[in-house]
Formats: C-alpha cells, structure tokens, sequence
C-alpha cells in the first residue's frame, strides 16, 4: 500500500522538532547532556547523534569509518542499530557544543533540500524503515522518531515539553499506521472485533483511532457500534508504550478500558511497535 503524506505540513513538522530540540539542548549543561536515557547505551549526546547521522545520509554525507562490536554492546541488535551507532561513537569524541553545532548545520541543510523538492520527488517510491514506500512517508517517520528522541532526552533531564503541537500530530499519524497490525497480528483480535483508542492531553480527547477486524484488521474513521475493548490512556503513555520506552506495569494506572478487558490486556501487550 502506498501512502501519501502532505508535504509541506510534515517539513513544518520537522522544522519543529528541530527546533524544540535546539532550544532544550542550548539551556543543558555538560552534565546533562552525559544523562541516561531510556534508551540502554544512550546518553542525551548520543539521541542527538543518531539524528545527525540519518539527516546526514539523507544529505548524502560519508558514514565514519568505524567498526562496531555488536557483542560488546548488547543493545544494538539488527543492521539498523550498527548504522546508529557508528554516529553516535563518532560523535562521542566531540564536545556537546560541537555536536549541537552539527545538529544545526545538517537540520539547516535538510530543510532546505525539502524547500526545494518536487511534489513528484516526495511522492516517488523511496526505502523508509517501513519498507518501500513514498519518500514523503519516510519524512513522517522522521518526524516521529525525531519527536520520540526529544522525549527520551527530556526525560533524560527531567525537563518535560512538547506534547503538544503540528510535529505531536504527525507522530500521532505515523503510529496511527501500525494500529492495525498491533490490533489483529500482535493482539489477536478476531473476526468482528473491535478497538478504539481515546488518548488524551490534560484530561481532554485529542485523537480517536478506532480499528476493526473485517477480513483483516484496519484502521476505520468510525465503528458501527461500541468497541469491543475501548482503551482511554494520554498521549506521552501511548507514545512511549508503542516506542518501548516504559514498562506497561508502571504507567497501567494511567489506562482505563471498557469492555472486552481481556482483549484490551492484548493490545496493551502487543503496543511496542517500533524498530
């Protein structure tokens, strides 16, 4: 399936991201960027690294030679994780105030290559982590991994922001994508079944995505009748759930579920979702 995204709503997005991302790092201290993040092996210097090193393979800029012992370093797991970390090895030999300095230079220049490229050019079929796809869903993709790495490192510092706004919207479209897969493959719901998710900012519904099990699981704009198992939980829980981030059982209190609870345990399970 192919998936077209808008253009200019997604480059806003990023030039979001970007920029929140810039206005925490200028306020931390070299303490604070050596924090841990969620992420196992990950300081705040090194989220900040492995953005820099896929903005600069897009940019077209040669990968360092370096040789990473994944045996050494448990938590790269797969090829994706050795291209990470051969930038964020690099770039430990810089002071944050340089690697702060190459965020900027390489975001700078992204934004402007995506100023200039075609409607054709971000619709054409590219590589994404999610398979063949158009480029432009590769940006939203970006978008999300970006935003989930502003959270890491402000969870890192303790310095919560950004849950609100354009690049939390197209994060919340991008995880949208992988609801059906969650739902029918991961959870197991069967024929009929349905899920809908209400998340929540302050208290307030701000995405409802609802999927159900006809033939295969989809995300639908709206169900017949009640859900099956309707899962009521905030924003930031969802995200770092589906991201790996957190534990179900430290953030179970912040979930509620009508209906079906059994199938509700399922999909609270099967959220983590990304590569």
């Amino acid at each position: 399936m192919t998936t077209y995204v808008p253009k200019d709503r997604t480059v806003a997005a990023l030039d979001e991201v970007w920029s929140s991302i810039t206005e925490l790092l200028v306020g931390l201290d070299d303490a604070q960027w050596a924090r841990p993040s969620p992420l196992p092996g990950w300081d705040v210097q090194d989220n900040v690294s492995h953005i820099i090193g896929t903005e600069a393979m897009l940019l077209g800029i040669d990968t360092p030679d370096i040789e990473i012992d994944r045996e050494a370093l448990p938590h790269v797991q797969n090829d994706i994780g050795v291209f990470n970390e051969v930038w964020v090895q690099y770039l430990r030999t810089k002071q944050p105030n340089e690697v702060l300095s190459v965020f900027e230079e390489y975001t700078g220049q992204r934004l402007s290559a995506l100023a200039e490229l075609s409607v054709e050019e971000w619709d054409a079929e590219s590589f994404t982590p999610a398979g063949r796809d158009t480029y432009g869903r590769f940006m939203q993709i970006r978008v999300f991994d970006c935003w989930l790495h502003e959270q890491d490192m402000r969870d890192a510092v303790q310095m919560p922001g950004h849950e609100s706004g354009l690049a939390v919207e197209v994060t919340l479209d991008e995880m949208t994508t992988a609801m059906g897969f969650v739902v029918g493959k991961r959870a197991g719901a069967t024929e009929g079944q349905s899920v809908s998710f209400e998340l929540t900012d302050q208290g307030a519904v701000v995405r409802t995505i609802h999927v159900v099990v006809d033939g295969r699981a989809g995300v639908v704009d709206e169900l017949d009748g009640p859900a099956t198992s309707t899962l009521t939980l905030p924003v930031w829980v969802m995200m770092r759930l589906c991201a790996g981030r957190v534990p179900l059982v430290d953030v179970r209190h912040r979930i509620e579920t009508v209906g079906d609870h059994e199938l509700a345990d399922r999909v609270l399970g099967a959220l983590n979702s990304t590569v």
